[in-house]
């Protein structure tokens, strides 16, 4: 029975595995990625596998995020090689019918593992807990809009001049249909006036300074300097 030593921090090491990757999967959601998106990654760099150059540019353009993956990668190295270590020894050091039985066990305990690690109540509290923890850590009071925003996917944020010879001035917002071409204006400044989330019918003047979200192609056409 020497293999079942080796067998029970087998064990231990995919269920810790499993909470790390969660964990992780918290942290990159908590930074502006999408759930599906946060897991798929989390997974890929804990594992080493499936880390796609699209998909990397999401992390790798943001200092926090890199943080999270570097980690998950130091992990899961770590991991991964006392799963193979200690898998191996057990198998090894089994004689006669206990290497049947060990690998029983195994088998049997992963599944333990794996009914456990789904079941909602389990993962709730779990996230529940990882949360704050991290909203109380100081790493993410760092900004995250960019992250938010998405602008490294062909969004912008950009201030606009409204010019002399601008065709919007005395337009208000919805004559501009600037909602219909994917744009949010999101402030106005206004002299010394700032004026947030600026409603419909508000009208754009002579030298008000528009604070506009929208896909940069769009952005570029109706904004470029003549």
């Amino acid at each position: 029975m020497g293999g079942l030593y080796f067998l029970l921090p087998t064990l231990l090491v995919i269920f810790v595995s499993f909470l790390i990757i969660r964990a992780a999967a918290i942290a990159l959601m908590m930074t502006g990625m999408d759930e599906k998106r946060a897991g798929f990654q989390a997974l890929s760099a804990f594992s080493g596998t499936g880390f796609t150059t699209k998909e990397a540019e999401l992390v790798i353009n943001y200092p926090l995020r890199r943080r999270i993956i570097t980690w998950l990668m130091i992990l899961g190295n770590v991991g991964i090689v006392t799963v193979i270590v200690t898998t191996t020894t057990s198998l090894v050091t089994s004689k006669g019918f206990t290497l049947p039985i060990n690998v029983v066990i195994l088998l049997l305990g992963i599944y333990v593992i794996y009914r456990v690690a789904t079941r909602k109540g389990f993962i709730k509290r779990w996230e529940n807990y990882i949360k704050g923890r991290l909203i109380k850590s100081h790493a993410f009071e760092e900004g995250i809009a960019e992250d938010l925003l998405h602008l490294i996917e062909g969004y912008g944020l950009v201030r606009v001049t409204i010019k002399e010879d601008h065709p919007f001035i005395g337009c208000s917002l919805l004559e501009c249909k600037l909602t219909k071409k994917g744009l949010l204006v999101l402030g106005i400044e206004r002299g010394k006036s700032w004026i947030p989330i600026p409603k419909a019918r508000e009208k754009m003047n002579k030298g008000d300074n528009i604070i506009v979200y929208g896909p940069l192609k769009v952005l570029r056409s109706l904004f470029r300097e003549k």
